[in-house]
């Protein structure tokens, strides 16, 4: 599992095992991985054009160290200081003694712009609010460079702790990061200025529970349901899909077809698309009774194209069950009914309907998708999945939030959330918790949209045909 950590976290470690390391040892370690992959990256080191971006931070120093390194190496290397009276002493001494030249802020950036490789040393990991005005020009010279840029722990102009961007930030093609990554490292907007990440161990001793956690394939191979000997379709697990409208019938379709590859044992289906589901999938479990008399669930998806159907979500709402709450069913559902719930609430809204529940604008959530997960857990007492470029699933009752690695922005289509309504909800049925089923089913669903589209357009229903293909790829 990857996991991240808060910058007080990572202080606190760094602190810790400074005392305990000859004066300057710890910069050093990080500075040699910092080196290292800006070697890699560069190939040949020898002959190659080097420009340091540097403030006046430690990463500063980091980028100063690793500068004299590759100067040690063959490699031109030229520092530009944002500010030459607080610049990293010894580290400027090393960088002069390799052989490194200095330059100044607005005289250097030209230089960054023709060079084969750009460090960005401007800001460190305590940056808050976005860069000061002095520090913009060195930002924008590493974007207009030819070459690669490679970000100091994390691009400069980025909220660390939040994956918050306030105005001009770095955007990197290789983030080099120390000890442990930070939460703005996998969480957008911050995330794609990040590039590709390289975590570099320097050491540090961190707490068993993280800020934020992401899953990999052997985690949720672990948590995916597998039926035993003895079970059958009961056992495995019913779920209960109450979605579509006259309005809407395909989004019973769709939430359907993610829940039949979910891993629960049967689907029961309520709703006026009942034709439209037998059609499509005859397997299905049909009633036109209403969710009271569809029959024994395990778990309930409601809302997916109900339209104003408030009756049928309060029904669900009702029920002593696990249950997942998407698209019409999270402007249907009563707030403190959500609340007084005592069995698990899963809520998977997107941006714009996050937005509406919290009583904000859009770019609000879009900006600050942390914030906005964590608010709306504690808010409706659930655990909620706010889906997008990044998804989050956060808790009621606060630990980590899981952010998910997997997905394409071609899942980006009218219906994949559907699918993923009927996925998630059939882990519930499974036996996963709210937490696990909507991580894992995150995952899944992410993974599927990669394998269906291979760079392509696909439709929501292409996803879900490469769910078994996605669960095949995680069990390996």
């Amino acid at each position: 599992m990857r996991t991240a950590y808060s910058v007080e976290t990572v202080r606190n470690a760094e602190r810790e095992l400074m005392a305990r390391l000859p004066e300057g040892a710890l910069m050093q370690r990080a500075a040699a991985g910092l080196a290292a992959a800006c070697a890699d990256l560069l190939g040949r080191v020898y002959g190659s054009r080097v420009v340091l971006l540097v403030g006046s931070g430690d990463n500063g120093g980091d980028a100063l160290y690793a500068g004299a390194r590759l100067a040690r190496r063959g490699a031109g290397v030229t520092a530009v200081l944002l500010a030459p009276e607080r610049a990293h002493a010894a580290g400027l001494a090393a960088l002069r003694r390799a052989g490194g030249r200095v330059a100044r802020a607005g005289e250097g950036e030209a230089s960054a712009e023709g060079a084969d490789l750009v460090v960005d040393g401007i800001v460190g990991i305590g940056g808050k609010g976005g860069l000061r005005p002095e520090a913009v020009p060195l930002a924008a010279a590493a974007g207009r460079s030819r070459g690669a840029v490679v970000a100091v722990d994390l691009p400069s102009g980025v909220d660390a702790d939040t994956g918050e961007v306030h105005g001009v930030a770095v955007r990197a093609d290789l983030t080099v990061t120390f000890g442990t990554h930070k939460p703005g490292l996998l969480i957008d907007p911050a995330r794609e200025y990040a590039g590709s990440v390289r975590l570099v161990d320097i050491g540090l001793e961190l707490p068993v529970e993280p800020e934020l956690e992401a899953l990999q394939h052997h985690d949720v191979a672990r948590l995916l349901p597998v039926p035993r000997a003895e079970s059958d379709k009961y056992r495995r697990g019913v779920v209960g899909i109450a979605a579509g409208s006259a309005r809407y019938p395909g989004a019973a379709v769709l939430a359907v077809s993610g829940a039949l590859r979910g891993g629960a044992g049967a689907v029961r289906y309520v709703g006026p698309a009942g034709d439209a589901v037998i059609a499509r999938f005859p397997e299905t479990l049909v009633s036109d009774q209403g969710p009271k008399h569809a029959g024994r669930v395990q778990a309930w998806v409601v809302g997916p194209g109900a339209g104003d159907d408030a009756a049928t979500v309060g029904e669900v709402l009702a029920a002593d069950v696990p249950m997942l709450i998407d698209a019409d069913g999270l402007r249907l559902a009563d707030a403190e009914v959500v609340r007084g719930r005592r069995a698990p609430t899963l809520m998977t809204p997107h941006a714009g309907e996050a937005a509406a529940l919290l009583g904000v604008e859009r770019g609000e959530v879009e900006g600050g998708r942390l914030a906005a997960v964590r608010e709306l857990a504690r808010r409706y007492g659930a655990t909620v999945l706010l889906k997008g470029s990044t998804t989050l699933v956060a808790d009621s009752g606060g630990g980590a939030v899981r952010v998910n690695p997997t997905g394409t922005g071609w899942l980006a289509t009218a219906g994949s959330g559907d699918v993923l309504s009927g996925l998630g909800g059939s882990l519930l049925a499974a036996g996963l918790s709210a937490v696990d089923a909507g991580s894992v089913g995150a995952y899944v669903h992410g993974l599927a949209g990669r394998l269906a589209a291979e760079g392509a357009p696909v439709g929501a229903h292409d996803v879900a045909d490469a769910v078994p293909d996605a669960w095949r790829n995680v069990l390996g």
